[in-house]
């Protein structure tokens, strides 16, 4: 039986579902939706998204955070976070599913030239657009981790021409890989449709950005599926306005709901979604959490734990 409380830190957020599965998992582990400075002493894990800053060093006897997501940018923002707790990040086979489902329809819809067959049918014109074929294209991901490479899994399917880009060295079958901001320039030139599945750090915030596309070869295309923060939205729509890029796909933004008043929503060549590539999936998350917590009670570590000094 798990000793102490667990806290399930997301205010206004309908959590029975999710605790439903915990408790599945867990029957006897004590879930908690809030504390006070009588009962902060009881909680030993926590499940949160963006923690209220200074909230989790409250918690004198906390011993694993969990996030709730796969980027760990909302719990990394709280300055005060106390670093001697580990923080564990989701490794879920369903999310990295359902991103690279996102990531190969979009790939698929700039391809196959879909936003250029809308415009056309907006007109009720006639038109063949011919496509090049698929291993003529050369996709390049932004960000080669967990992730990244589910997603090049998918695409070499198709018969892509993939290559992926991580801080760090990578080996990968099928795929050319860059690393290293040394080596980024040259893998930009080299991609056709980039994929942005970066971890939000204070390296990679902004990195899409005019410089990013000026290095990208004319008429590439931009999918951004990773977090807002990677993103100028500004210099994205210049570089399509002037005819550098040749259409985007985003489903982050700097903030969330995107404004009615953004100019991303009525351009023509920018497709958007409502940060909707890719859910957590309750089950499966709630058994990674009743797994790492039964890890912990044996005294063996945790996985799946962030890098404080790499922040993700």
């Amino acid at each position: 039986m798990p000793q102490g409380a667990l806290l399930f830190d997301l205010p206004n957020f309908p959590h029975d579902t999710w605790t439903t599965h915990l408790r599945r998992f867990l029957p006897d582990l004590d879930v908690r939706a809030s504390f006070d400075e009588a009962t902060a002493k009881d909680i030993m894990y926590c499940v949160a998204w963006k923690p209220q800053p200074g909230m989790l060093r409250k918690l004198p006897n906390l011993k694993i955070v969990f996030s709730m997501g796969a980027g760990v940018d909302g719990i990394m923002a709280d300055t005060t976070y106390p670093r001697h707790i580990p923080l564990a990040r989701v490794v879920d086979d369903t999310l990295a599913q359902a991103m690279s489902e996102y990531v190969v329809f979009n790939t698929l819809y700039w391809h196959r030239r879909m936003n250029d067959f809308a415009a056309l049918q907006r007109e009720s014109k006639w038109r063949q657009l011919p496509a090049p074929r698929a291993p003529f294209v050369r996709v390049g991901i932004l960000g080669f981790g967990v992730l990244g490479q589910a997603a090049a899994r998918a695409l070499s399917a198709l018969n892509y021409q993939l290559l992926g880009w991580s801080a760090t060295p990578k080996n990968v079958d099928g795929v050319r890989t860059f690393h290293g901001s040394g080596q980024l320039h040259a893998f930009l030139g080299e991609t056709d449709i980039l994929v942005c599945l970066l971890p939000l750090t204070p390296d990679t915030r902004g990195i899409l950005n005019e410089k990013t596309f000026a290095a990208l070869p004319n008429g590439a295309c931009v999918i951004n599926a990773a977090r807002g923060g990677h993103l100028v939205e500004g210099d994205l729509i210049a570089a399509i306005d002037r005819g550098h890029l040749r259409g985007a796909s985003l489903d982050v933004f700097n903030t969330e709901p995107l404004p009615a008043t953004s100019p991303l929503w009525s351009h023509p060549k920018i497709v958007i979604t409502s940060h909707s590539a890719a859910f957590t999936d309750p089950a499966s998350f709630m058994r990674q959490v009743a797994t790492t917590i039964q890890r912990i009670d044996q005294g063996l570590p945790p996985e799946n734990l962030v890098d404080f000094t790499r922040g993700y």
